[in-house]
């Protein structure tokens, strides 16, 4: 997924010194903000370079609103939270969910996007016949039913091979809850993963319904199809947010409320519908 030109941005904002500036006055005029710009539709790398995706667009829009200049570039995923604590940059953008793990180390913003995960299988797979129709369970709000549907889960791809994303909720996930009866492969980006499923090196592949939704969109993956349970909530989060190192209690108060406006006046319902067909916005 990755192509040079996106590698080399990368490194660049790796190598640049974090762009937080403050005028005389104090008040914060310009932002570094991380993306990955490997996760389709929330963020990519698109024609020539140029980062595109759902969050881009509303990274852009939450500038405006806290009327200061931003700088997007892309990181990889796995160096992402540590190159934020080095001050590489100063808030990360990119498909982000709000974990107690993750709590451990950065802040967060309110969140601006709800999700749920999901499994791909070929679709006149015996897999997607023990997974049955599309269901979807909250771990914290319905653990009975949750645990119910996981062992459904289990028993359905006992013995296969599935793909994750790396040092992602759903590799969370998927190491609490499926470890010991599933082979599981962790990948660097969900491109990786898609072309180990539609070569048939893997069985399955969990992750971001959102993002399952950009690969069944390809061509190749036209046998595919979601199936079986589905879950949010616990491990895989409350939410995605901008993440903030834990000493940005400043941004943090500029960027809840612009998150706060971009969702009263729609904003997110329509660029999330522009971007998954569906309407992302959290509730409550």
């Amino acid at each position: 997924m990755k192509t040079l030109g996106r590698l080399a941005l990368a490194a660049i904002g790796i190598a640049m010194a974090p762009a937080l500036a403050h005028a005389q006055s104090g008040k914060i005029t310009s932002l570094k903000i991380a993306t990955e710009g490997a996760f389709a539709p929330w963020n990519f790398t698109g024609a020539g370079g140029k980062l595109e995706g759902f969050e881009i667009d509303l990274a852009n829009d939450l500038c405006k609103r806290m009327n200061v200049t931003c700088e997007i570039v892309a990181q990889d995923w796995d160096g992402i939270i540590p190159a934020l604590n080095a001050k590489k940059y100063d808030a990360i953008v990119a498909g982000m969910s709000i974990t107690d793990k993750r709590l451990e180390v950065i802040d967060f913003s309110r969140p601006y996007a709800q999700v749920s995960n999901g499994i791909v299988v070929a679709k006149n797979s015996p897999e997607s016949k023990a997974l049955g129709p599309v269901a979807r369970f909250n771990l914290t709000s319905q653990p009975a039913e949750s645990e119910a549907a996981v062992a459904k889960v289990r028993e359905a791809l006992k013995g296969k091979t599935l793909g994750v994303q790396t040092s992602s909720s759903h590799s969370s996930f998927t190491e609490k809850y499926l470890a010991g009866a599933v082979e599981i492969r962790e990948y660097k980006t969900t491109e990786q993963y898609d072309l180990d499923l539609a070569a048939g090196r893997i069985d399955a592949v969990i992750g971001d319904t959102t993002a399952l939704r950009g690969t069944l969109d390809k061509p190749e993956f036209k046998d595919f199809a979601v199936a079986g349970p589905g879950f949010s909530g616990g491990v895989l989060g409350r939410g995605v947010a901008v993440g903030l190192r834990k000493d940005s209690q400043e941004l943090k108060g500029m960027f809840d409320p612009a998150i706060a406006a971009a969702i009263a006046d729609g904003t997110v319902k329509q660029l999330s519908e522009k971007w998954f067909k569906v309407d992302m916005t959290p509730q409550g």
